[in-house]
């Protein structure tokens, strides 16, 4: 699904990621930990091609496709998306006709008929009943005056009806109060099939409790330097990072 091979990269001239490479295969959920300044979000910025960030040298594919030679919205047509740790605000723009541009354009990119108006809002309103969110915002702007844990769930919303391959999720649980942890959590798991892989970057295990990942990887000054699986997570939280920083120098 996902290979990245050797990736370095930067931003205004900064080493950010130095050598990070990560196989994630169909149906897999991986999850990134690590320190601030450790490139994680970096890593969802790079693959999902946001502006002022410049590859140096690797690759990365989808699919067996060159991820980095694809433009941003060929990224998202070919089965990537991001949950943004920050989900911005469009002012003016109703979150149903946001919806609807994004599952007409993907459609397109496919060759395939979009749903019709109707069918389209019967989805809409039903993602909406799965992640709590109250059917009067999807008349609203798009996550204007939404609170920290409505526009995560927004967020949960959009995958659902994009029906992604490929699902990065950047720091969804930060800000988020046991309730809206646990229905963002229920979106992601949901949505789990042999078809769909998630990479889900967290400070945090508690994001863990409910959603079970197959590989826990360790983020540290732009490489990956420890993997292993869901008991990773648990001894990060007891123990911290400086261990590894220990271990590595030792």
């Amino acid at each position: 699904m996902l290979k990245i091979d050797q990736l370095f990269a930067q931003i205004e001239d900064k080493g950010i990621l130095k050598g990070l490479s990560l196989d994630v295969k169909p149906g897999e959920v991986h999850a990134i930990m690590g320190p601030n300044g450790a490139g994680k979000s970096t890593l969802g910025n790079v693959l999902s091609g946001r502006d002022g960030y410049e590859v140096t040298s690797g690759s990365a594919s989808l699919d067996g496709k060159d991820l980095l030679a694809m433009e941003i919205e060929e990224r998202s047509h070919a089965g990537l998306f991001l949950a943004f740790q920050y989900p911005v605000e469009i002012p003016g723009v109703s979150n149903l006709e946001f919806l609807k541009t994004a599952i007409e354009a993907h459609c397109q990119a496919k060759g395939v008929e979009p749903p019709s108006s109707a069918e389209f809002l019967k989805q809409a309103r039903q993602a909406c009943k799965q992640v709590n969110l109250p059917q009067e915002f999807l008349k609203r702007g798009v996550n204007e005056g939404f609170s920290g844990g409505e526009k995560k769930r927004n967020e949960m919303l959009q995958m659902m009806l994009l029906q992604p391959k490929l699902c990065i999720l950047d720091e969804t649980d930060s800000g988020l109060d046991i309730d809206a942890l646990q229905t963002v959590a229920k979106g992601v798991n949901d949505m789990r099939s042999p078809e769909r892989s998630f990479v889900i970057i967290t400070h945090y295990q508690r994001l863990l409790d409910y959603i079970k990942p197959d590989f826990v990887h360790v983020l540290s000054d732009g490489q990956i330097v420890r993997s292993g699986d869901a008991s990773l997570a648990l001894e990060l939280e007891k123990l911290g990072y400086g261990w590894l920083n220990a271990e590595e120098s030792a």
